[in-house]
């Protein structure tokens, strides 16, 4: 038991400080929504989500290769800390490179609408590739603090990030007009190069909260030395490489559903659609939340578990509890999705009823992260074994399906085909990683008891939204009527436990 109370404890940490930073932002969508046009929201979120496809290329794959190599040679912890960090301070230098040169050209390739200048877009660049670079500089910072088993501290830069973040976010969107407007100290000084509603200042809180965290993560950034274990960076390489390609295409199926959108339909409602889809999936970012909260505490655990002649059976158990936990969030996200809604409300009828006409792709999209998490639980079995290569043909397939699936549907269906698009990719996924991974390193996983957890919780999610109109009271009565259930079925298992 003890080994599984370092791991809940650990994920509750995580939890916490995964959920924090995600509530905070998802607390600025309404914000965002209200300040800027559908439009200019779209634009937003096309340039976020091409640097959230750019950053495993600069991670590398170097933070599950971190875990693994830790575990291999726990003699040699600063050898595996310089060569990750390293390989990692390459890939800045290639970043910055190949992109600030072409940063024009790069901008008018980006460019979703015709009435952005593309100055402004290749400002944006400039900013985000800065973000990027100081993100990167963190990745092995981080996992040396999660691999020392220290949560609390990792949690506290997280949090301390995005308060940053939020907070200047708001002084910008709020503060300044504020100041301004009431002849507050400052405000001429402000008034002279304070632009209203610009998307920018967004993305100048993302830079300063970036440079804040590099700041605090110095004491881990101090600890590395120029010199590197050349047999044992070849071995990391060779193991990092597949988990770069996987990461890769993971974010390829998370994302690019979004870029094509704006590069597919036509550019007078492209950035508008984009807006729409990505104002809308914000909704499901409770259940994305708990998956990444449970990544965080899993990945170091799952390694320094592997020599553990139970280690089957743990793995086992957490998925059980696991899927129950993700399917009651995926229930209950739906059952108050009226509520939830309001967090989209723009200014205006027009605008809010633009936003809620795409209310329809949640159900889906949170089903797509629930097979999301199950593929991320099951993807031990080829971390633990060094087959990483299995990654990267189970990422590497479903990336093809997005893209493939994508490019042929959004011209008809726009973003309701990109999020069934998403589903299939992410329960394909699941469904290989848990075909190859039974046969190349089994888990005794319970199959019928997850499928049948999965399949109930679809019926009732269907139930909810469309036979009941998303009603606020039957959705919750089906909620409670699904998690005691759950309890009555493992209450075997509960009672054993707690009496450890």
């Amino acid at each position: 038991m003890s080994t599984a109370k370092k791991f809940a404890g650990q994920t509750a940490v995580y939890g916490l400080t995964t959920i924090l930073p995600r509530i905070l932002t998802f607390f600025l969508t309404p914000v965002y929504v209200k300040t800027f046009t559908t439009s200019t929201y779209g634009i937003l979120n096309t340039m976020y989500n091409w640097t959230t496809l750019l950053n495993p290329l600069l991670a590398f794959g170097m933070e599950t290769t971190y875990f693994r190599y830790l575990n291999k040679h726990p003699e040699k912890k600063q050898s595996v800390y310089d060569n990750s960090f390293g390989v990692i301070l390459l890939m800045i230098g290639v970043l910055l490179f190949v992109t600030l040169p072409w940063v024009n050209h790069l901008a008018a390739w980006i460019a979703i609408d015709d009435k952005t200048p593309v100055s402004e877009y290749a400002l944006y660049i400039k900013l985000f590739i800065t973000v990027m670079a100081l993100d990167a500089i963190c990745v092995v910072p981080f996992a040396k603090i999660r691999g020392e088993g220290r949560p609390g501290r990792y949690g506290f830069i997280k949090v301390a990030n995005i308060l940053i973040f939020v907070g200047l976010n708001l002084f910008l969107i709020f503060g300044i007009p504020f100041i301004i407007d009431n002849g507050l100290p400052g405000a001429n000084w402000m008034a002279g190069w304070y632009r209203q509603h610009w998307l920018g200042y967004v993305f100048i809180s993302n830079l300063v909260a970036s440079s804040v965290t590099v700041l605090m993560v110095l004491p881990e950034l101090l600890n590395f030395k120029l010199r590197f274990d050349k047999q044992m960076l070849g071995e990391m390489l060779s193991y990092s490489w597949p988990v770069l390609i996987a990461n890769f295409s993971f974010i390829i199926n998370e994302n690019l559903d979004k870029l094509l959108l704006g590069k597919l339909l036509p550019i007078d409602t492209a950035s508008e659609q984009v807006g729409i889809y990505t104002a809308c999936a914000k909704i499901s970012v409770f259940l994305n939340i708990f998956i990444q909260a449970f990544r965080l505490g899993a990945e170091p655990f799952f390694f320094s578990s592997a020599k553990n002649k139970n280690s089957g059976q743990i793995y086992a158990r957490i998925m059980n509890y696991f899927v129950i936990a993700i399917c009651i969030i995926f229930i209950g996200i739906i059952a108050n999705i009226e509520l939830l809604k309001y967090f989209i409300k723009a200014k205006g009828i027009v605008q809010r009823d633009l936003y809620w006409s795409g209310l329809r792709v949640v159900p889906i999209l949170l089903f797509g992260y629930l097979s999301l998490g199950i593929y991320m639980n099951l993807s031990v079995w080829y971390k633990l074994s060094d087959q990483t290569k299995y990654g990267l043909y189970i990422s590497g397939i479903g990336a093809i399906v997005t893209i493939v699936l994508n490019v042929i549907f959004i011209p008809s269906y726009s973003y309701m085909a990109s999020a069934w698009i998403s589903l299939l990719a992410y329960t394909l996924m699941a469904v290989l990683s848990y075909v190859w991974g039974q046969k190349n390193y089994p888990i005794p996983y319970n199959l019928k008891k997850n499928l049948a957890y999965i399949l109930t919780s679809a019926v009732i999610v269907y139930l909810s939204f469309v036979v009941f109109s998303r009603n606020i009271f039957v959705g919750n009565a089906l909620l409670i009527v699904y998690g005691a259930t759950a309890i009555y079925f493992e209450r075997k298992e509960l009672l054993s436990i707690f009496k450890r």
